[in-house]
């Protein structure tokens, strides 16, 4: 009965942990990638930018050893683009070229979640048909990144990752 027990500890825990750890780091990256996003949406270049220095550290922070082998190859892929342009948008207080580059770093971090599980909760693909460009959203209601307030809810969900 305690082989029995102990079998089933191990197994849960090397199930779990993994996955545990991951979903913190990668929470941590969405939720920073969440905070320029809403900076952008105030067009507030400084919180921008200061965001975007948070994204930088918990993107090197990640762990990706412990990611399974299409994670990692995914993750890997994407880092150096993903870091790019957070550093570019750290960098600058120009609003019109921060939102430049979170064009690309949008749609690098959605081919990421698309592989890399970000969050436990839904994660929407939103859309400006005036940019054509896409950003990520915690939330169905649209908040215009690329326009801030001139065109707050321009655009639409064009997918939900759950």
């Amino acid at each position: 009965m305690k082989k029995i027990f102990l079998v089933v500890a191990l197994v849960a825990i090397a199930w779990i942990k993994p996955g545990f750890a991951q979903t913190s780091e990668t929470q941590s990256l969405l939720t920073s990638y969440y905070d320029i996003k809403n900076a952008l949406v105030n067009s507030d270049a400084a919180v921008a930018a200061s965001k975007a220095i948070e994204f930088s550290k918990a993107l090197a922070s990640v762990d990706i050893k412990a990611m399974p082998q299409a994670e990692m190859t995914a993750f890997t892929g994407l880092q150096d683009k993903l870091a790019f342009d957070a550093k570019h948008i750290s960098e600058t207080k120009d609003i019109s070229h921060q939102r430049e580059h979170f064009a690309n770093f949008s749609a690098n971090l959605f081919k990421l979640a698309k592989v890399v599980k970000l969050s436990k909760d839904a994660v929407y693909y939103d859309y400006c048909p005036m940019k054509k460009s896409y950003w990520l959203s915690d939330n169905a209601a649209i908040k215009n990144p690329y326009f801030g307030k001139q065109m707050l809810t321009c655009g639409s969900v064009k997918e939900t990752l759950k």
